[in-house]
């Protein structure tokens, strides 16, 4: 590398369960710059990490179904993030800080992985507790007070290439 020129950082995503299934949902809005989105993942745009939380509810969903949306996983070379107890307890503050509902437990888990493997962004469809802006602020400032950086969680819509831009 020449002097003065620095290395270009590949960013660091966080596919959460939404994404595996607006792949395959081509009735959805987003579909289309869902499935961008992995392409760019593909090209190498992106470096892309999911865990063991969202395979688990992908599992929850119909065999035919389940297994196509894991096997993404495989096809577009998604690392998995195993199971954390650091994540556990990082998503209990959320929760304990009313940032994400009890209810939402598996929600704040894709959150804390994401920061506890200090990944760049979360990518998500789910626009009832995750992608909000109450949610970036807050997390990032209950990360910032146990050592972990702010997450941005953003749609795919905010991040692929256009053909018009």
């Amino acid at each position: 590398m020449r002097k003065g020129l620095k290395e270009i950082r590949i960013p660091k995503i966080y596919l959460e369960t939404t994404m595996f299934n607006y792949y395959f949902d081509s009735e959805r809005d987003a579909h289309a710059d869902t499935v961008q989105l992995f392409e760019e993942v593909m090209s190498g745009k992106y470096q892309a990490f999911t865990s063991m939380y969202a395979i688990g509810e992908l599992e929850r969903a119909p065999l035919e179904k389940s297994q196509k949306m894991i096997g993404l996983i495989k096809q577009y070379n998604i690392t998995v993030l195993q199971y954390s107890d650091e994540a556990n307890i990082l998503a209990t503050m959320y929760q304990e800080q009313g940032i994400l509902p009890a209810r939402s437990t598996t929600d704040a888990r894709h959150i804390a992985i994401a920061a506890v493997n200090d990944l760049d962004m979360i990518l998500s469809l789910n626009f009832e507790h995750i992608v909000r802006k109450k949610t970036v602020i807050m997390t990032g400032s209950v990360n910032a007070l146990h050592g972990y950086k702010a997450v941005d969680i953003r749609s795919p819509m905010e991040v692929v290439d256009r053909e018009d831009s």
